[in-house]
């Protein structure tokens, strides 16, 4: 990935290392270690938090001043209702993002149960030195788990209703608000989204966001590409769900086309635009979840994306998949984390249609070939054009190869496939020249490709479909040449149409 935006992502990085540098010459102490101010005083009378309440039929928030009960009243808050709290990362500039009025809007507009929605604004500590925010991320989460004992003190209510939402840094935030909470019962659920990489990756669950941290822990990771051992967003498994949207490295339509736009349009700026494209992606995936009900991204258990892309891991039995977002399907499990992985589109609404296709090719050639193939999809509701094939190896003998296909939108059941050898016009008269001089012997010779099956797997319906070829007498594949295949079963190993 050589290239002006690797040199942007290092740029980036490199502001982190030497803040890092910075706030060791300040004589911070080891992040594995509680401070002795926190150890003396649990119970804190001043923040420098700023807990902000939004009232669902107003825009303006309403500050909620610790250990004053009045303030609870005075804002609006319900006690009946659970509490989403969002909290933000670090800040270059000393603003609030966007992105956080709009989560705001989103939760308080798209749910079908209200809830109180609140923010916990630390930007006074989040301008800092990259190493010294990390250091105040320790405070914030002990004055986070302050505000919430201090909620149950005065009204009734009950800390397994509160669910934070962290951004970069603000995940880690979540994180020690968990663990710094004490008592018998934790917080009900924390998301972490692209939890920040730098002084964290390769922490203990202490130091980190973790699992323990509260009943439900789930993860969105979104910007994990890795230079000099460093990444923007934390690569390692966080939480008891970790989501691995396009892999996790990297999001689709944050590349070096928009850098170069980015440039043009903010200057010097285009730096932290890019970096924040893939880092924020996180934060619109999951409000994608809240303003698009009906297109929920579906991710699936998985140990890699390379095995992923092969759609190897489309399964949903026994709890393998698992909805992205606020809808998450939360169940208490072991500690031990699951990743899942799926495909997004570039922007909103960002869920795709998971589909994994195995090809049984029966090569009679004595060389292997490595031929474009393209398939078209017809379904009940739509139909998808040459859809490009790519194979991770030529095809040799008789083997079946799986693939990962995803579609922008749901074409209902599908019906009729498309299979089609795209080489140029130039390979078929080459393989037409050869077909005529080599002679094959007196008996037939079959050269060429032979497609028997296509079985086909829908992620998200989990339907499993078989293709045959529709005409059974010439099963043949030649360059510029196509076939098509539709619906049937095995019975016996006898290949039957399926009738409709």
């Amino acid at each position: 990935m050589e290239s002006p935006l690797c040199v942007s992502i290092f740029l980036l990085l490199s502001i982190f290392i030497q803040s890092s540098a910075h706030g060791q010459s300040l004589g911070l102490e080891p992040l594995g270690r509680r401070s002795r101010a926190v150890e003396e005083n649990e119970t804190l009378q001043e923040t420098k938090t700023r807990f902000l309440l939004f009232e669902r039929g107003s825009n303006e928030p309403c500050q909620i001043g610790l250990h004053r009960p009045g303030s609870l009243q005075q804002c609006g808050f319900n006690s009946s209702l659970p509490l989403v709290m969002i909290i933000h990362g670090w800040s270059l500039d000393g603003f609030l993002e966007s992105w956080i009025w709009q989560m705001v809007t989103a939760l308080k507009s798209q749910l079908a149960q209200p809830v109180n929605v609140a923010l916990a604004d630390w930007i006074t500590l989040a301008r800092n030195h990259y190493a010294t925010a990390v250091q105040n991320t320790r405070l914030v989460g002990q004055e986070v788990a302050a505000f919430i004992r201090w909620l149950e003190e005065s009204v009734p209510f009950s800390r397994s209703n509160v669910h934070l939402i962290g951004y970069s840094l603000g995940a880690h935030v979540s994180g020690f608000a968990g663990s710094y909470i004490g008592g018998k019962h934790k917080i009900g659920r924390i998301t972490g989204l692209d939890a920040a990489g730098p002084l964290f990756e390769g922490n203990s669950p202490s130091d980190r966001l973790s699992p323990d941290d509260a009943n439900f822990v789930d993860a969105i990771h979104t910007f994990t590409w890795e230079h000099i051992g460093l990444s923007v967003g934390i690569k390692q498994p966080i939480a008891h769900y970790d989501f691995y949207p396009n892999g996790g490295a990297f999001q689709p339509g944050c590349h070096l086309l928009e850098f170069y736009k980015h440039i043009s349009k903010h200057g010097l700026n285009a730096i932290p635009q890019t970096i924040k494209c893939a880092h924020e992606r996180s934060v619109h995936l999951f409000m994608d979840s809240l303003l698009h009900a009906d297109q929920q991204s579906t991710a699936y258990l998985c140990s890699s994306m390379d095995r992923f892309s092969q759609g190897l891991c489309l399964s949903c039995k026994k709890g393998r998949c698992n909805t992205l977002g606020y809808h998450t399907r939360q169940e208490r499990q072991s500690k031990k984390s699951k990743k899942l992985f799926l495909v997004t589109r570039a922007q909103s609404p960002f869920k795709v249609y998971h589909y994994q296709f195995k090809v049984q090719f029966l090569n009679q050639i004595e060389k292997p070939v490595e031929p474009t193939f393209t398939m078209s999809l017809l379904g009940t509701e739509k139909e998808m054009q040459k859809i490009p094939i790519t194979l991770d190896e030529g095809i040799t003998s008789n083997k079946t190869y799986s693939f990962l296909i995803t579609l922008d939108s749901d074409i209902g059941e599908l019906v009729m496939i498309k299979f089609k050898w795209e080489n140029s016009a130039v390979w078929a008269n080459v393989w037409n020249t050869v077909q005529t001089i080599i002679p094959w012997g007196s008996r037939p010779h079959y050269s060429g490709l032979v497609l028997k099956t296509i079985r086909v797997k829908a992620g998200e319906t989990q339907e499993k479909m078989v293709f045959c070829p529709e005409n059974m007498n010439d099963l043949q594949l030649h360059p510029t040449q196509e076939k098509t295949f539709v619906r049937c079963y095995i019975n016996s190993k006898n290949l039957k149409r399926k009738n409709r």
